[in-house]
């Protein structure tokens, strides 16, 4: 997961170092930046009356440029990069959707139960034609979706009682706003009772509506008293212009942004004392000013700070967000994060997609999990003020530069999908180069696996896991109140040796103890050959040191270990073969003795005990190879006790025998472990 956050973010470091290298190429190739402030006299009628649209101004009563120019100027500056957005967004020929209603719940669902939004729904009456024809309706639906505005199509065919209940007998046009100025209040409907069925004389009766619900302000005294007031609200932007009304852009962010932000309209047409302007650091108009509690910012000023929907939306979002705007900016980044899995898997193309797939849902259901509780947390009534203070630290850092350059990626990534993923895919595929390249220094073999292979061993591994589903716990030592398990024996009664067993994996052998054969003192190989002249060895002996025990076994030992093993037969089973090491002359223990392999106790030199794992049969032999151990060889041991040279049982249990070769133990079956005897004290008890 760590791996993935840091690949992610590299990728947004290389997103923000793209985005200043396309500003610089901008530069270089026309000579301005995006920041930089264009004069509207040097455009031409087109572009004024684009920008003028795009800031929701109406402009039917204004044929000459003159006039056109100086209501952009009091509109607000323009900025290259705004000029650019809006010709871009002009030249879009995108068709914007638009809702068809089925009848009352659906009208009621999505137009009098939202409460953050605008609608426009043009009602067809039962056998009337439309109010506004096909052309104009279209025309009205790009104009209007500039702004967040929803608009929709209720046929009274569809549902006529709810039509005559609500008055709808003829064609009309119905407008949907907010009542009160609190998040998640009523709904008011209005109905267009205009004369001329055109789409200005429309449009201005939609941003005359909407601007009525914004604080007007037309004095300097009555500027003063609002300025000065400390309610509910504590974020507030104010427009100071001279217009008429605002702008519908802002006039459908005041929508938006119902409960969380306050926006009010101060109209200086009339003003003749701006004195009061200037105690409050207002010296120019238009201004658009945010007030907080942590003092005035203007907006504006900074990068990506447009006179426009989008970026004064993104600029307000980053300042007073909703737990909705934090939750989808979760989801974005934990699914961009677990895409990376697709890149740093190695292998087959589909092992790739299959781990994609579990990671896409694992990320996803952590994500919605984490959520819960923190959605209940935010709920109690004694978290007010953990809730200011994490507005004011949004406040202190999305109102700094970087902030503002953040913002400004954002908007244009996003307005430009096809770079964002070609990024992200060249990203991508850096990251599959290096580590592959990683992977193949390491010898790693699962680089060069194909479908097939993978397929396979996914198949082996689930068929395995269902017909020993016990493999998959392989860690020692596991404490249990039963010396054998009965599973082994309807395993062999299930899967006799003339029918297929099922194929079990081997990653259980990577997690079996291995250690070095130690010794406390050793010998040449001359002296060990004298002292054992009737070895029955018969491998090779030029490299190889043969060690014995140095300890000697006086007779009552030998007596001592003689009565343990004769008093129950049981003991010289499967776990003792510590008997055998001990002079046991018990025959069941003799033969084991002989399989499984003593030391000697007349010899000068004692192995090691105490590097072995407690859980260990002691033992100086390897049954596999029949070799005795060397000094620092490494051995391996296995559930049951037994132990071997770890390239002798490697590859017995690689062979697909996955059993103890002594007492036939699963291998991948955990086992209680073997406790050594304790030597009986020659101290009479007091």
């Amino acid at each position: 997961m760590w791996v993935k956050l840091c690949c992610l973010l590299l990728y947004f470091l290389a997103l923000f170092v793209l985005a200043r290298v396309f500003e610089a190429v901008a530069w270089y190739e026309s000579g301005f930046l995006a920041t930089q402030l264009v004069d509207p006299v040097a455009l031409s009628f087109r572009k004024l009356r684009t920008i003028l649209e795009c800031r929701g101004l109406g402009h039917s009563g204004l044929p000459e440029k003159k006039d056109v120019r100086e209501l952009v100027e009091k509109s607000g500056d323009l900025m290259e990069g705004e000029l650019y957005s809006a010709l871009k967004e002009e030249e879009a020929s995108e068709s914007v959707s638009s809702t068809n209603f089925s009848g009352e719940m659906h009208f009621y669902e999505l137009v009098e139960d939202t409460k953050d939004g605008i609608w426009l729904v043009q009602v067809i009456a039962n056998d009337r034609s439309p109010l506004v024809g096909k052309v104009h309706w279209e025309k009205m639906v790009k104009k209007v979706s500039r702004f967040g505005i929803r608009t929709g199509t209720f046929n009274c065919s569809s549902d006529p009682r709810y039509c005559k209940r609500r008055g709808w007998l003829k064609s009309t046009l119905i407008m949907s706003v907010p009542q009160t100025s609190t998040s998640k209040g009523k709904v008011m409907l209005k109905e267009y009772s205009g004369r001329k069925i055109e789409v200005e004389h429309i449009f201005k009766w939609i941003t005359a509506h909407a601007a009525s619900r914004i604080k007007t302000i037309y004095n300097s005294e009555h500027l003063k008293e609002e300025w000065n007031k400390s309610d509910q609200y504590r974020v507030k932007i104010y427009l100071f212009a001279n217009l008429d009304q605002p702008p519908a852009f802002f006039s459908a962010l005041s929508v938006k942004f119902t409960g969380r932000v306050e926006f009010i309209f101060v109209n200086v047409e009339n003003w003749d004392n701006k004195s009061y302007m200037a105690e409050i650091g207002i010296y120019k108009t238009p201004s658009y000013i945010l007030r907080t509690p942590e003092g005035i910012y203007r907006y504006g000023n900074n990068t990506g700070e447009f006179i426009s929907l989008r970026a004064m939306d993104s600029f307000l979002r980053s300042l007073q967000p909703e737990v909705n705007d934090l939750f989808v900016l979760s989801l974005v980044l934990v699914n961009l994060m677990a895409w990376m899995d697709l890149f740093i898997t190695q292998g087959a193309t589909i092992k790739r997609f299959v781990v994609l797939i579990s990671t896409l849902g694992t990320y996803n259901s952590l994500l919605i999990i984490s959520w819960l509780p923190v959605l209940g947390f935010l709920q109690l009534p004694y978290l007010d003020s953990f809730y200011e203070y994490s507005l004011k630290l949004f406040r202190y850092s999305n109102t700094t530069t970087l902030a503002s350059w953040v913002r400004a990626d954002w908007m244009f990534y996003s307005s430009h999908p096809a770079l964002f993923l070609s990024t992200y895919l060249g990203h991508g595929l850096l990251i599959d180069y290096f580590e592959k390249k990683r992977r193949r220094n390491n010898n790693t073999d699962e680089v060069n696996a194909n479908n097939l292979e993978w397929l396979s061993s996914l198949w082996d591994w689930y068929t395995s896991y269902l017909f020993h589903p016990i493999a998959s716990f392989q860690h020692f030592p596991f404490d249990s109140d039963w010396d054998e398990d009965p599973d082994l024996f309807l395993e062999r009664l299930a899967f006799p040796d003339l029918w297929l067993h099922p194929l079990i994996p081997t990653d259980y052998i990577k997690n079996l103890p291995m250690w070095r054969f130690q010794c406390l003192g050793a010998h040449s190989d001359e002296e060990m050959l004298e002292t054992f002249p009737d070895s029955e060895s018969d491998s090779d002996s030029e490299n190889k040191e043969v060690f014995s025990s140095d300890r000697e076994v006086s007779e009552d030992d030998e007596l001592s270990t003689f009565h343990r093993c004769s008093e129950g037969e049981r003991r010289c089973g499967v776990e003792t073969c510590l008997c055998a090491g001990q002079y046991c002359h018990h025959e069941p223990c003799e033969r084991k003795a002989r399989s499984y392999g003593s030391y000697s106790s007349t010899g000068d030199m004692e192995p090691d005990w105490s590097a072995w794992p407690s859980d260990m049969l002691h033992c100086t032999e390897c049954v596999v190879c029949l070799e005795n151990f060397a000094k620092g060889c490494l051995l391996m041991g296995l559930p049951c006790g037994h132990v071997f040279h770890q390239n002798c049982i490697v590859m017995w249990l690689a062979g697909g025998r996955h059993c103890c070769p002594v007492c036939r133990w699963a291998s991948y079956k955990k086992k209680q472990p073997y406790i050594h005897p304790q030597p009986l004290s020659s101290e009479p008890p007091s």
